[in-house]
């Protein structure tokens, strides 16, 4: 059996990365276009697309395709039909905004550290007032408060957007840092095809791995050829540990308790939306692209707060029309240390009481490295622990506290509070 399609209707990659000779004409032509300034949510969507993660987009969002998401999660202009939860967009404010004509070319520089990231040919440029937002937020992430990540990042950005193609001339110290495991979606497809896999199910993550995560990927390797654990490397909200450390803890975790000839693990380079039900299809999407036909989701998958129901990422899948998605999810319940099973468990399988179980969540594992606490052995391998409480002593060392509210669903249904 073959690995799924890409997502969309031509079911073929579309990176735009340029290599060799093609790019290095792109750079010096770039340096007499306009220059465009973006921010690292833009950074990171326009390395996804180069590398064809986002297939079946080409570059940014038109006006048409931006309603046509936020409404109907559906792309209308540039592959119509096609399925997309979350818009895509180039922001710029009303001064950058002199500098663009459409049907001419700009170069968009990364303003943190103020790299040529790409050239666009712009097709489009439209306006988006603040009401427009809100009901980009509404709709996408499901509030307009602004203590939510998502909303405040969109809320924040230029009040217009700019839309075309892009061709993508770096990819920063990505592959630099991350080695092997920075892969496209090309790679990730051979490395499948190479162990002979069909059936590949994609972990998201963007927390060290405790048990309850090792026990659904494991779960996962039973029912398909192999688990993609896919790692978030992209800029995170403040309390999140930091790619370095968990790259530690994802690497000493495979080494010693997983079956490396059923693991592959790779990364990532996009910021988090905190967009719930609506990001957990953005990582279909993409796992798709990488060859997965399955993504592990489980409780408040890609939640922030208690913005979303505990399983309401499960249940958007159930809510596409046929065709909308090759990769299916893979709905896992409630999971726990239970300590009279002696074991990992679920609510489909373990038969005790709320007082026998340890629930497990990366925010109370932050919590408690925070407050200077050392997790149980229930909670996560000793191995990654040692990473993770050296980790923190240092900040404490250096003066840095972190504080991390609790989350919305560390208690199991029924918990005494």
């Amino acid at each position: 059996m073959a690995l799924v399609n890409p997502h969309g209707s031509k079911k073929k990659l579309t990176p735009r990365l340029l290599h060799g000779t093609e790019r290095e004409e792109e750079i010096k032509r770039a340096q007499n276009l306009p220059r465009i300034e973006i921010g690292s949510r833009e950074k990171g969507d326009l390395l996804m697309i180069g590398m064809g993660a986002f297939t079946p987009l080409t570059g940014f969002m038109g006006k048409e395709d931006w309603e046509g998401v936020i409404y109907e999660m559906k792309l209308r202009k540039s592959d119509p039909g096609t399925m997309w939860p979350i818009p895509i967009c180039c922001s710029i404010d009303a001064e950058q905004v002199k500098n663009v004509k459409e049907g001419s070319d700009v170069a968009l520089w990364d303003k943190e550290t103020g790299t040529l990231m790409a050239t666009m040919t712009v097709e489009e440029v439209y306006q988006l007032d603040e009401k427009a937002k809100r009901e980009e937020c509404i709709h996408v992430y499901k509030t307009d408060d602004m203590e939510h990540p998502g909303v405040a990042m969109v809320m924040g950005q230029g009040e217009y957007n700019i839309a075309g193609p892009v061709k993508v001339l770096t990819e920063l110290d990505y592959p630099e840092k991350y080695g092997d495991y920075y892969l496209h979606p090309a790679q990730a497809r051979a490395i499948f095809e190479e162990k002979g896999w069909s059936t590949v199910a994609a972990f998201q993550t963007r927390n060290p791995i405790h048990r309850s995560h090792e026990y659904l990927t494991k779960v996962a390797q039973e029912v398909s050829d192999g688990v993609f654990i896919h790692a978030l490397v992209g800029k995170l909200k403040p309390g999140d540990i930091p790619a370095d450390i968990r790259m530690k803890c994802y690497e000493v975790l495979i080494d010693k308790y997983y079956n490396k000839d059923r693991t592959v693990l790779g990364v990532y380079p996009l910021d988090m939306r905190y967009a719930g039900p609506k990001e957990a299809l953005l990582h279909a999407i993409f796992r798709q692209n990488f060859g997965c036909s399955h993504l592990i989701v489980g409780r408040d998958h890609a939640g922030v707060g208690d913005y979303y129901g505990v399983f309401e990422a499960q249940e958007i899948f159930d809510k596409l029309w046929p065709g909308a998605l090759e990769l299916r999810p893979l709905k896992m319940d409630w999971t726990f240390y239970c300590y009279k099973c002696e074991g990992m468990a679920s609510l489909k399988t373990c038969p005790h009481g709320n007082e026998d179980r340890l629930v497990l969540s990366g925010t109370k594992l932050r919590r408690m490295l925070a407050e200077g606490q050392v997790p149980p052995r229930e909670f996560s391998r000793p191995e990654v622990i040692e990473i993770l409480v050296k980790y923190y002593q240092e900040l404490a060392q250096k003066g840095v506290k972190v504080e991390i509210k609790k989350g919305a669903y560390e208690d199991l249904p029924g918990a005494k509070k």
